[in-house]
């Protein structure tokens, strides 16, 4: 299939992304072609964009994006399990080294070596990406709109659930309650857990109330927090940003789980005599795997997630990088093509 599509480029970091008509890309062995409905705009692609996350050989075209859902356009040679115009999805892993012991573990999340959209190969802000066929999410009916960033957010917020191993009758605390945190809020509310909302902002909490959390709380409030002091056997980090560390250490109960979703680059103080004395334990989570994907996607069929999606063109796409930046998003983004 050959002639070009339209795609917003990064010429530069943190400048406006450059929008025209570039190659269609063609897919290799083992890949498919997805022409895509809609892309979704995540923090990551913000970390991307302003070069605060760069990859060892940007890819060309360097398009952002791993957040995209549309149609199988075509089929790489030796593609035998997936069908021209079966609905697919294009995520944030590429693809993985497959022989690492993160990925024989089915942790390939954690691969070292994994490539992906948008940053190691040209991603989803484009009318056409290529996927692996083996890493490429297969997706229900449905807007695309609102499914693609179930692509990224609605995964990592799953993936950040079973981190945390939340089981039934527990309390998990959800600090950063954008479009990622809304999707932890309803996970974990559906797994029978009591949640508490932590965010500054009130429209956000609201949101919160709203998709299932028992309590929600001001960030800024430090009465309230101390208040519920113990109270949480899980911490979950979606804000990128250091200061939610403290809070999050006050509301976590000895013994309890503390995970970090968001992608933060700046130390935060760590306590190891306070470690030993509380038995916490501090690990991370990235995105989702396979398996993940495939629960998430049952999960929507059986069960819709609540999302508040924005829909913009992808000459829109800049000032969503920016609102993202600045914490003004409403929830997510969604370029529809």
């Amino acid at each position: 299939m050959a002639g070009t599509m339209q795609a917003a480029v990064l010429g530069g970091y943190g400048a406006e992304l450059v929008l025209g008509a570039v190659p269609r890309p063609v897919p290799g062995p083992g890949q498919i072609l997805i022409r895509l409905e809609a892309s979704g705009v995540c923090h990551t692609d913000v970390h991307i964009w302003q070069g605060a996350v760069r990859p060892p050989l940007p890819p060309l075209p360097f398009i952002l994006g791993h957040e995209g859902v549309g149609e199988v356009a075509a089929l790489g040679e030796g593609v035998e399990d997936w069908r021209i115009g079966e609905r697919a999805g294009a995520a944030w892993i590429h693809d993985t080294c497959g022989t690492c012991p993160e990925c024989r573990s089915g942790h390939e999340s954690f691969c070292q070596n994994h490539r992906a959209h948008g940053l190691n190969v040209p991603g989803t802000f484009a009318e056409f990406v290529v996927a692996d066929a083996r890493f490429a999410a297969r997706v229900p009916d449905g807007d695309a709109a609102v499914l693609a960033p179930l692509m990224c957010a609605g995964l990592t917020a799953l993936g950040a659930i079973d981190r945390a191993d939340l089981k039934p009758g527990e309390c998990c605390a959800v600090f950063g309650c954008g479009g990622l945190g809304q999707y932890a809020v309803q996970l974990a509310q559906r797994r029978g857990a009591e949640v508490i909302a932590v965010d500054r902002d009130p429209a956000k909490l609201a949101t919160s109330r709203r998709n299932g959390a028992t309590q929600t709380l001001d960030a800024a409030d430090t009465g309230a927090l101390e208040a519920l002091a113990a109270r949480a056997d899980v911490c979950i980090n979606f804000a990128p940003t250091t200061a939610t560390w403290a809070p999050m250490l006050t509301l976590l109960r000895p013994r309890g789980r503390l995970i970090a979703a968001a992608m933060v680059a700046e130390p935060v103080p760590l306590n190891q005599e306070w470690l030993t004395a509380s038995g916490v334990t501090i690990t991370g989570t990235s995105v989702g795997t396979r398996t993940q994907m495939a629960d998430l996607m049952r999960e929507e069929v059986e069960r819709p997630l609540a999302a508040e999606v924005t829909e913009i063109t992808l000459a829109e796409t800049t000032e969503a990088l920016r609102a993202l930046h600045a914490g003004r998003a409403p929830g997510r983004f969604s370029i529809r093509f």
